[in-house]
């Protein structure tokens, strides 16, 4: 740690889960930014795996991508988006990480004999990640995942109080997120849960320094004096946290609420300097300003838990706000579409735009192939990412260039692999090598790479650059032996690799929006900076909508 004054923010939450931890720790990143302060946001999760790569999205829900190539937690998407700021694999922290780092060490030795144990391994190992990698930032916020009680994040606790206490009250604070239920039938706000959860917290050695209440209902003040009165602390110390109609004019709530001016007083910090929300009051204007409706359909096989597309969804309304429009999305289950009698019309009647996201497996496949022909032959704008690229590549070979048998080796053998496993690849570090025997778990082409853009295409002239940077996560990659087939009956692979040998855009030049990438730019998009595909695809929709 190289800023021996930065400051830490250690986010807890209680009662329930699912509560926002990661969209406050955002906000408070970004009010802090707007009162010219430098951030860092960090994830701490309790979980024994090493990271949510090989979690099913309906356990976990999205696997963020950073660029030097960590699968994280999705809440370190809320801190960029919110932020600006690029996380870093050493900004997600797992029991799993933790674990496998203190097992290392000890089979190497290097604890000489020692009796290896919770406390102080495991508790000194997450210091260690915690204060690793600071260089010259003010603040440092660390939100801890789960439920404060949960036995497995108890390692946590006991790491951030003894970093509360070797650090002292001049470089820590800690925030703790609680829920204050309303009881319909008594008519009021219950605080007892809230209660509960800070006594749990003070009974680990930690006295929580604010309190952000989520509620449906302001709190009144009377309710407030009684939650500081049993919480043991101010009133002013409780911070009202009402639910927002959009996740970016939180940052404004909160500051209203006087979450940013607490945490300056608890580090004795000069209030004097203006705050700048311009960002954020933009924004705001943008949304209640709004003029005309989009609907973008986006076919998937995880509609259930809306939580696996997160950022996806966040990159979509980002292109709504860069054209001043809402856009609503409609979601259309992949494994609806596979009857091939169906008439798609049904479906997508009131659709002006069509995403086929990323996805692993061949379930719901045939579904996606099916909505892409449809979108396709009915000019409507098609935006198809990682594996929704690959199923273009399928659909557009099947049924334009008459290769029946066109597959994808992730569903098996196949006597046509147009998408097969990609077994090696250049990075940056040299040579990377996979097989079908290889783990699953962090195997994939991962992280930033570049792509260099065909001249005077259609892609070229949205990202108005020769070469870009996007983040991937895939396992397949095109066969690139039928490029010149694919040219010839009028779908052109308009991004490479910059050695020519892996495909990384296609578009259809006679269609008024049809381009698929390998990669995922939604993972790059954010309110203030929307990606330029994002941008372009919704505006391409609205004027599909306007034709209608």
């Amino acid at each position: 740690m190289k800023n021996t004054s930065v400051k830490f923010i250690f986010i807890t939450g209680g009662v329930v889960s699912s509560l926002g931890k990661g969209l406050a720790s955002a906000s408070l990143g970004a009010l802090l930014q707007a009162r010219g302060y430098s951030v860092k946001l960090r994830k701490l999760d309790p979980y024994l795996n090493v990271d949510p790569g090989t979690m099913s999205p309906y356990q976990h829900g999205e696997c963020y991508v950073t660029d030097d190539g960590a699968e994280t937690d999705l809440d370190l998407g809320h801190y960029e988006r919110f932020t600006g700021v690029p996380a870093k694999k050493s900004d997600n922290i797992t029991t799993g990480k933790i674990y496998s780092n203190v097992i290392a060490k000890e089979r190497r030795g290097d604890y000489l004999g020692a009796t290896i144990q919770v406390i102080p391994h495991v508790t000194d190992s997450i210091k260690e990640y915690i204060l690793s990698d600071i260089n010259d930032e003010d603040f440092i916020l660390c939100e801890i995942g789960g439920t404060v009680g949960d036995i497995e994040s108890l390692p946590f606790i006991e790491a951030i109080r003894q970093l509360g206490n070797e650090l002292g009250l001049s470089q820590t604070c800690f925030l703790h997120v609680t829920l204050l239920p309303y009881i319909k039938t008594a008519g009021e706000l219950k605080t007892k849960p809230t209660q509960h959860s800070v006594k749990e917290l003070q009974g680990m050695g930690i006295q929580p320094d604010l309190l952000l209440c989520r509620t449906e209902d302001s709190i009144p003040n009377e309710q407030k004096s009684k939650i500081a009165l049993f919480c043991n602390l101010k009133p002013e110390s409780v911070i009202e946290a009402l639910d927002s109609s959009s996740i970016y004019e939180v940052p404004i709530s909160y500051h209203k609420q006087g979450l940013d001016e607490e945490i300056c007083k608890h580090f004795n910090i000069d209030l004097s300097k203006k705050i700048d929300l311009s960002r954020w009051n933009k924004i705001k204007e943008i949304q209640r300003s709004s003029d005309g409706n989009v609907n973008i359909g986006i076919v998937g096989k995880y509609t259930s838990l809306i939580d696996a597309y997160k950022s996806l969804i966040e990159a979509v309304n980002h292109g709504g706000l860069d054209n001043n429009v809402k856009v609503t999305i409609k979601w259309v289950n992949s494994e609806s579409l596979e009857d091939q009698n169906l008439n798609l019309i049904n479906f997508f009647k009131d659709i002006n735009g069509i995403i086929v996201p990323g996805g692993f497996g061949e379930r719901g496949s045939e579904g996606k192939i099916n909505a892409i022909k449809y979108a396709r032959l009915n000019n409507i704008p098609f935006f198809g990412i990682c594996f929704g690229m690959q199923m273009a590549v399928i659909e557009f070979a099947r049924n334009v260039l008459n290769m029946k048998d066109a597959s994808s080796s992730e569903f098996g053998t196949t006597k046509l692999p147009l998408v097969g496993l990609l077994t090696e690849w250049q990075t940056k570090t040299g040579l990377e090598k996979r097989d079908k025997e290889s783990d699953l778990g962090g195997t994939m082409r991962l992280g930033a790479y570049d792509c260099k853009l065909l001249d005077n295409s259609f892609v070229s002239s949205i990202y108005k650059k020769k070469i870009i940077s996007e983040r991937h996560r895939h396992r397949y990659e095109v066969n690139n032996k039928y490029i010149s087939d694919f040219k010839k009956y009028g779908l052109l692979f308009s991004g490479m690799s910059p050695d020519n040998s892996l495909p990384e855009i296609l578009e259809v030049p006679k269609h008024p929006w049809f381009i698929g990438v390998q990669f995922h730019p939604e993972l790059k998009s954010k309110p203030f900076d929307p990606h330029p595909l994002f941008s372009s695809f919704i505006n391409a929709s609205l004027k599909q909508s306007r034709l209608l």
